[in-house]
């Protein structure tokens, strides 16, 4: 029988076991919540070529080239998309095939994407496996073969897919960035498919962009997750060989960005998009200012099932359907701050009007202590966030690394943010009101409003009309685009939208039976071009027989034929 002392002291152990661990428990939060800010990407050089690292010590490493190849850069259209679809395509060593397999067998994830100003070639692995993921980034670098097969059967392809894929919201974006900056940071993204590639897209050219681009002046390794001893070793060994100075006929298009604003607005059918943009920070002047606007904008709650503090959300949550985000695009030499609205017609109208006016009550400086607090907060939450993802922090670092630039020092970026206060904000807010707006709508414009009723500073207008009706062979994203700029007194006047008469409805014909209609009328006018030409020529091949009698005549050319019955019937002899 167990005694009451033996139980008792049992019990005493046990709690204070239990002391124990909540103890280290409370130890272990109370470390962790004193860590600091995550490290930074170290800078360095190696085998003549730009590398930031950082090591955590984890298990796996991601491994990136970073060239300053983006749609910026490129001096054709479609260069940039050609040369991102090329890789870990066959190379001199390697087939495509086989670069799959490998990966694959040692559990490796490759990626290729591109930004406005950068290309990116990336690389996920286990730590173990650095050495080979450099010599296959370096042979995609410099080896790549450019073969006309593969163009055709695989990047091709792939483009279709990818401009069948741009929607309203990413139309109205790209749009707002060529009213902005015009070329340069002005160009899509991707394509259009109503672009002309043709003469400036194929394999050829993209091999020339390839070595315009792929040199040690114009790229960068960043590695995240790998020993520097590591790196260095390895990466003196398969990198050597990058050629230091370009040797194509191609240059890459450097011009400094200009910003100028504008309005497009763009008649589509289905979806609805309007972005609202100023003139943001950049890479090389961070504001933390414009970040923290950009946090107290916001567009979506933080916790789910509730608005949030954002003043974009609020404007967004009378209108059902309608979706409206803050984003600062920052680039190398300039930045825009845009408002992107998409969903319902009348609710995009009405959370653009409304996204103004707390754009203006910033302004005016009619927010709360409390909700700047908030954007403080939240924006050096994005802001740590994105310094431990890896393939955004890597793509970021890249970028500051080919613009000639350092890696963020993110304590200072920090601290900058906490430095902000309700007067900064006003003043930051009040700066983008008296800059000239960037505006582009697209979708029913009859509905969307223009800039100078939202009481935004425009330049000019550029109107878009495209309609499934001006070419019902083609998918609306294939429909060809009209650009008109004028200066209209009224712009809410505009007759860009009045609606077109068109023939086979006046005549009351089903659009399917007038186009065979136009198609007999066609195929009929060319048979009779084909015949009077014949004819007038003398070498037509219709033949004429004359039946007399019940019985057939001599059969002759319909000419010779002709000849004889004017001759017959004018009383002459016969031919």
């Amino acid at each position: 029988m167990i005694s009451r002392s033996t139980v008792t002291r049992g019990c005493q152990l046990a709690l204070r076991g239990q002391s124990c661990a909540q103890t280290a428990q409370r130890r272990t939060f109370a470390a962790a919540a004193a860590i600091g800010t995550p490290g930074s990407f170290e800078p360095t050089e190696i085998a003549g070529l730009k590398v930031a690292s950082k090591d955590a010590g984890g298990p796996t490493t991601r491994l990136a080239i970073v060239a300053k190849a983006g749609t910026r850069y490129q001096p054709l259209p479609g260069l940039t998309v050609g040369l991102e679809e090329f890789a870990f395509k066959n190379t001199t060593k390697r087939s495509a095939l086989r670069i799959v397999r490998e990966s694959e067998l040692l559990g490796g994830q490759l990626t290729a994407m591109h930004t406005r100003e950068a290309l990116v070639i990336q690389a996920s692995f286990l730590r173990n496996d650095l050495p080979y993921f450099l010599e296959l980034l370096s042979e995609v670098v410099s080896q790549t073969k450019y073969t006309t097969f593969e163009f055709n059967e695989q990047v091709q392809h792939a483009l279709h897919l990818k401009q069948a894929k741009i929607n309203a919201a990413s139309f109205a974006l790209d749009s707002a960035h060529s009213v902005a900056f015009h070329s340069g940071l002005g160009s899509a993204l991707y394509p259009t498919s109503a672009t002309p590639l043709g003469s400036y897209l194929n394999e050829h050219t993209v091999a020339s962009y390839a070595e315009a681009v792929y040199n040690k002046g114009n790229i960068a390794l960043v590695a995240d997750g790998a020993a520097q001893s590591q790196l260095s070793k390895w990466g003196e060994t398969f990198f050597k060989a990058i050629p230091s100075t370009s040797s194509s006929d191609l240059s890459l298009n450097t011009a400094a960005s200009k910003y100028f604003g504008g309005e497009a607005r763009t008649s589509r059918p289905g979806a609805n998009a309007y972005v609202i943009a100023f003139p943001g920070a950049s890479l090389s002047d961070s504001k933390p200012e414009i970040s923290v606007l950009t946090a107290l904008l916001g567009g979506e709650g933080n916790v789910k099932w509730t608005t949030g503090f954002s003043l974009l959300s609020k404007a967004a949550a009378g209108s059902p359907g309608v979706s409206a985000s803050a984003h600062n695009h920052a680039y190398s030499d300039a930045g825009l701050l845009t408002i992107s609205i998409s969903g319902p017609t009348g609710g995009v109208k009405k959370t653009a009007e409304e996204a103004v006016k707390a754009l203006k009550s910033i302004a005016d400086g009619n927010v709360s202590k409390e909700d700047v607090s908030k954007a403080i907060a939240n924006a050096r939450f994005n802001l740590l966030s994105v310094s431990e993802t890896s393939g955004t922090g890597i793509v970021a670092t890249g970028a500051q690394l080919i613009a000639g630039g350092k890696p963020l020092d993110v304590t200072a970026a920090v601290k900058a943010l906490e430095s902000v206060t309700p007067e900064k904000l006003k003043a930051a807010a009040k700066g983008l009101l008296e800059n000239k707006a960037s505006v582009a709508a697209v979708g029913d414009l009859y509905v969307l409003p223009y800039a100078e009723d939202l009481g935004l500073k425009f330049r000019r207008v550029h109107v878009h009309i495209v309609t499934s009706l001006d070419l019902p062979l083609f998918p609306p994203s294939s429909s060809r685009s009209r650009t008109d700029e004028y200066f209209p007194p009224k712009p809410h006047h505009s007759t860009s939208t009045a609606k077109m008469p068109f023939p086979w409805k006046a005549a009351g014909l089903t659009y399917n039976r007038y186009l065979a209609v136009a198609a007999r009328a066609v195929r009929r006018s060319l048979k009779d071009d084909k015949r009077l030409i014949a004819e007038r020529r003398g070498d037509s091949d219709i033949r004429f027989a004359k039946w007399s009698n019940g019985k057939q005549g001599e059969s002759k050319h319909l000419v010779e034929a002709n000849t004889a019955a004017m001759v017959e019937a004018a009383g002459g002899p016969s031919a």
